[in-house]
Order: C-alpha cells, then sequence, then structure tokens
C-alpha cells in the first residue's frame, strides 16, 4: 500500500490532484532550485570572457525575456492542466507519438544528469586528489537516491541549496569586483576574444530552452494558473540572471570561464565545493525527476524505479558528456524547443487555451501533423540563420497551426 501512495504522489500518468498542489513560496522554491544552474554560471563565464559589462546585461535581460515567454506559456498550460510535459504532448503528438517527446527529453535530461555528475567530479578531484571515477560514482549514487523521492526532495534540496549559492556567488562577485577597484574597473575590462549580441543571446536562451520545455512537470504542482507563471518567470529572470551573473563577473576579472576555477582562485575552496555541489545536486534531481515521468509515459512503470535506471546511465556517461558539453549543447537547442513549440500551438490556437479533461479525451495513436511541425522546426532550428532556438519554436508554431487548419478544412470538404 505505502508503494502505491508514492507512485501516485508522482502522478506520472495522470493529473495532479488539489490535494498535493502546492502555494507560491513553495513552487518559488522549487523553480529557483530548477534554475539555479550550475551550466548556466559555465555559460555566464563564456559571455563574461568575451562581452563587456554593458554587452553583456543587454544579452542576458533579452535572453531571459525570451526564456520567460516560453517556458510561461508552457507554466500556465500546466497549471490548467495539472499535466506534464508527456501527457500534454498526447493531444499534440498523439499517445504513441509522445512516446517520441518522452524519450528525446528524457534521454535529454539523462545527458544532463551526467554532465552534472562530472560538473562537480571533476574539479573537486583537481582539489582534493580523489580519483574522478570514484567521486563520479559516489555523486551520481547520491544524487540518484534523493531524487527516487520526487517533488517532497526537491524542495527540500532547493530550500537549502537556492539560499546557499546566492550568499556564495555573491561573495565571489563582491570579490571580484573589489579585486579590479569597484564597478568602474570591471567596465573597463576590454575582453580579447568577442562575441556578437544574437551569438550572446543564442547562448543564454539556448543555456535553459531544453531544461524549460520541461517546465510542466514542475509547474503542474501550482495550485493556480497565476502561480505556476508568476513562480516560472521569477525564476528565470531572477534566478538564471543571477547564475549568468555569478559566472560572468569573475571570469571578466580572471579570465577564467569555469565558475569552480573562480572560486578556486579566490580561495573559496571549501565553500565551493559544498555549495556548487548542492547547486548541481538540485539540478540534477531535477533532472532525473523529468526523466523518470518521461520514460514513464513510455513504459507505463512506476517514475520511482526508471529514476535508479536513469542515474546509473547518466553516472557512467558523465565524463563523455562533460568533455563534450557545447555539442551536447547545440544538439538539444536543435531537437528540444520545437516540442515546446507544437504544445503551445495546440494549446492556445488550436484548442483556444482550454483542454478536454486528461481523463476523459480519446487521443490519436500518433498525429502526424505534430511530428512534422517537430521536424519542420528542428529543420529551422539547423538551417536557418539568427538563434536556433527561437527559429524552432517560431517554426513549429506557425507550421502545426497552419497544417491543422489545413488538413481539417479538407476533412470538412
Amino acid at each position: 500500500m505505502k508503494q502505491k501512495q508514492h507512485e501516485d504522489y508522482d502522478f506520472s500518468l495522470g493529473v495532479v490532484s488539489v490535494s498535493h498542489k502546492k502555494g507560491f513560496l513553495a513552487m518559488l522554491v522549487v523553480m529557483l532550485g530548477f534554475t539555479f544552474f550550475s551550466a548556466s554560471m559555465l555559460s555566464g563565464g563564456t559571455l563574461g570572457t568575451s562581452m563587456d559589462l554593458k554587452q553583456f546585461f543587454v544579452a542576458v535581460f533579452i535572453g531571459n525575456v525570451i526564456l520567460c515567454s516560453y517556458t510561461g506559456l508552457l507554466a500556465y498550460i500546466a497549471g490548467d492542466t495539472g499535466l506534464s510535459t508527456h501527457l500534454l504532448a498526447r493531444y499534440s503528438f498523439g499517445e504513441k507519438g509522445s512516446y517520441l517527446v518522452s524519450f528525446l527529453l528524457g534521454a535529454t535530461q539523462i545527458g544532463w544528469f551526467g554532465v552534472g555528475v562530472a560538473m562537480f567530479a571533476i574539479p573537486v578531484s583537481k582539489v582534493t586528489g580523489v580519483s574522478v571515477g570514484v567521486l563520479v560514482a559516489i555523486a551520481g549514487l547520491l544524487m540518484t537516491a534523493t531524487a527516487y523521492f520526487g517533488m517532497k526532495s526537491l524542495m527540500i534540496l532547493s530550500a537549502i541549496a537556492v539560499p546557499a549559492i546566492a550568499i556564495l556567488g555573491s561573495t565571489s562577485v563582491g570579490m571580484a569586483i573589489n579585486s579590479v577597484g569597484g564597478i568602474s574597473g570591471l567596465a573597463a575590462i576590454t575582453p580579447e576574444e568577442s562575441m556578437t549580441m544574437s551569438g550572446a543571446v543564442a547562448v543564454v536562451v539556448g543555456s535553459f530552452i531544453s531544461g524549460g520545455t520541461l517546465t510542466p512537470d514542475f509547474t503542474r504542482f501550482a495550485k493556480s494558473k497565476r502561480i505556476g507563471v508568476s513562480t516560472t518567470v521569477i525564476a528565470f529572470l531572477v534566478g538564471n540572471t543571477l547564475m549568468f551573473i555569478f559566472g560572468a563577473i569573475g571570469a571578466m576579472v580572471t579570465g577564467e570561464a569555469d565558475i569552480s576555477e573562480v572560486m578556486f582562485l579566490q580561495g573559496l575552496i571549501v565553500p565551493a565545493i559544498i555549495v556548487l555541489g548542492l547547486n548541481i545536486w538540485t539540478t540534477n534531481d531535477n533532472a532525473l525527476y523529468a526523466s523518470g515521468l518521461g520514460f514513464s509515459n513510455i513504459t507505463k512503470q512506476p517514475k520511482s524505479k526508471l529514476v535508479i535506471i536513469n542515474g546509473i546511465v547518466g553516472t557512467l556517461l558523465a565524463v563523455i558528456l562533460y568533455n563534450n558539453f557545447m555539442s551536447w549543447l547545440n544538439l538539444l537547442n536543435t531537437f528540444m524547443p520545437s516540442i515546446g513549440g507544437v504544445i503551445i500551438a495546440d494549446y492556445f490556437i488550436i484548442n483556444k487555451g482550454k483542454y478536454e479533461a486528461f481523463e476523459k479525451a480519446s487521443f490519436k495513436g500518433v498525429n502526424m501533423i505534430g511530428i512534422i511541425a517537430w521536424v519542420l522546426g528542428v529543420l529551422a532550428a539547423h538551417f536557418l540563420p539568427g538563434i536556433t532556438p527561437i527559429n524552432a519554436v517560431v517554426t513549429s508554431v506557425i507550421s502545426y497551426a497552419m497544417l491543422t487548419v489545413v488538413f481539417s478544412n479538407r476533412k470538412e470538404k
């Protein structure tokens, strides 16, 4: 009986019950934990070594507004329906078509889990001398164990990690600014490398749009659409911006894009290991949680069991994925965003902002219009000039809406 209650708590294959809905503060903690992502600090470091202070803030603001728009729309849908991304995909991709979505998103999150494990293990190994393999195994095991318990563990870990990383990041930024004589000295730094504004915005958007596609997995627990949307927007405008600032300022001063290297140079070795470890832990728990939901949609097995398998796979691939981080990110930016575009188009444009109740809905096996729109989005991301993830989302939204209308009119004739 206890096992059944645990499975029901995850709502892997159904609507979140009213009794398990969360208020504003609880959801804000979870969403900040979601966006307090160490890889965003790494991306911030990349911008910090390639842009001056003014250019950096403009790029981060534009990028996060785009992310807020995308994730906010998905948060609204989840707040209305109480469904995860994978179950929402059944409306636009069909039941069996949603398996493709779940596989792509689930595999993506396993990959992010692996990157996170290595992101912790490699710098700690440099400082302590402990084998990377040993640290990867220990970190992977611990992170998998907590992800097993679902939303409750996410809330607890986020409540600890969010303020801790905010304090450490602010300390690092303050030390970096003081070392160059204040804000004026920081603003006077000229980067040795350069990056275009469109390229910088693409880095900001690309750093989180694949993960942002899974926003419904968390905001479905919000008591209202307003809470889901507001906590998502705050998390990206505040949380993600802070992550980029924490990564960029130290990089501007030291020339090191890796946040761990910056903090080690600043003498923040022990607190950096502890707090960065906590930060990565919350992110990885989110990743495993989401991957478990995805593969649960395919296999109809409990999320908790799948989390263990996914954690083992991610741990085994950790170092390989970390060493190919930018290639991995580019791949995600090509394949993932158009999934969210299809879901957004189906809900807001085709169904006018209201879905039939999940329990009563009759789904197609495969909705080829959804698949085609997704493919067109992927092609747009790969071939069109501009910002890759935006091309994917816009193309999939437009193509899904147009194809649905065209084929509906043909059926009526």
